[in-house]
């Protein structure tokens, strides 16, 4: 999965000097620090998360997908044609 967010100059400066302190890169960086977060959290935190999610007016507003979108022939088709 990739995410794109803007971050504050200082925060960003931030984030790459820890990232050459450790060693890696920011991508890599991130993931750690965000497997770590996750990681912290207890079952049931992450089970309140996701009743929340789900209760969300912006998840109402989304249309359900079609159950073509989730057939073996429709994947394997976008996958190949990215290739």
């Amino acid at each position: 999965m990739s995410i794109k967010f803007d971050l504050k100059p200082e925060i960003e400066a931030r984030l790459i000097a820890q990232a050459a302190v450790q060693g890696v890169s920011v991508d890599r960086y991130l993931e750690m620090l965000v497997e770590q977060h996750l990681a912290l959290q207890a079952e049931p935190e992450w089970e309140t998360l996701l009743h929340q999610l789900g209760r969300s007016p912006s998840l109402a507003k989304a249309l359900p997908l079609p159950d073509e979108a989730f057939s073996r022939e429709t994947i394997y088709r976008e996958r190949e044609d990215q290739q």
